[in-house]
């Protein structure tokens, strides 16, 4: 059965702040699983890793988070939603975003990530992708994709971009177009719905859509090399109000800090991570 689509629950989103609103009520829409997000039916050997928080920022609770890359000492920040959508400079201490650029309201803001002083940004179903100056946030120039568009990041040569499905797409940083697709896979069998992305350390990772997992994925074989268990990080008190899922994955690499938020969430972690025995 084809799993909704990650845009589909900001429809349920908005509902559910309405129903709260009217009756109340404050559900909390974080989803918890019982294991890992894998295809394969077969036990397989991968590494999971737990965390601890090591710092907690406040976040804004209007932000339904898309993209989310740490570059000279601040945030930056892709939203979604229709209407809502923008690009942003964040301060970690604070929260508080200090430039902005708000997106046409056609456009369904998705993935970001920077190359050489630019910042570059998805859109969700336009096919069209937004190139800013990373100094003032200014729109410099477009390029076009096919399919959807959902996280963004790059490693030293190519920028690596996800579609909801269980490939990954390189793109030539110059040119913006397509080099080759990497097919990921956990335990032999495809991993779909990768959704934001960030490179650290050598490794592709990437939130699982619906999921609270992270999946630590192999650049070269495409291959889920760990599995990264973020269940119960957000509070329960804070998922009282209305809440979307685990969405965006920043790694500052000058001081090994990594960081992680949701959509709508009011918090953002700085996060270590253990292995741990499953």
């Amino acid at each position: 059965m084809k799993r909704p689509s990650q845009h589909a629950v900001a429809t349920g989103i908005l509902g559910a702040f309405l129903m709260a609103a009217l009756f109340g009520l404050m559900p909390g829409l974080v989803r918890a699983e019982a294991g890992p997000p894998s295809a394969s039916r077969k036990p397989v050997a991968i590494p999971v890793y737990g965390y601890r928080v090591v710092n907690v920022y406040p976040h804004d609770r209007q932000a339904f988070t898309q993209g989310l890359i740490w570059c000279g000492g601040f945030l930056y920040e892709g939203t979604g939603l229709n209407g809502a959508s923008s690009l942003r400079k964040v301060r970690l201490e604070t929260g508080r975003v200090v430039q902005q650029h708000l997106l046409d309201r056609q456009y369904f803001g998705e993935g970001i990530t920077e190359w050489g002083g630019r910042l570059l940004q998805l859109t969700w179903k336009s096919n069209l992708g937004f190139i800013y100056d990373r100094s003032n946030l200014k729109v410099r120039t477009t390029f076009r994709y096919p399919g959807e568009g959902w996280g963004l990041t790059h490693d030293r040569d190519r920028l690596i971009m996800s579609d909801g499905t269980a490939s990954l797409r390189f793109l030539d940083p110059r040119t913006l177009r397509e080099t080759g697709r990497l097919n990921v896979q956990s335990g032999g069998a495809p991993l779909a719905d990768l959704n934001e992305l960030e490179f650290v350390q050598g490794e592709i990772y990437a939130n699982v859509f619906p999921t609270d997992w992270i999946a630590r994925i192999s650049p070269q074989t495409g291959a889920v090399t760990g599995w990264i268990d973020l269940r119960g990080l957000l509070p329960a008190v804070d998922g009282r109000i209305p809440v979307d899922v685990v969405n965006g994955i920043a790694y500052d690499a000058g001081r090994k800090r990594l960081f992680v938020t949701g959509k709508l969430w009011p918090k953002l972690f700085e996060i270590e991570l253990f292995r741990r025995d499953q």
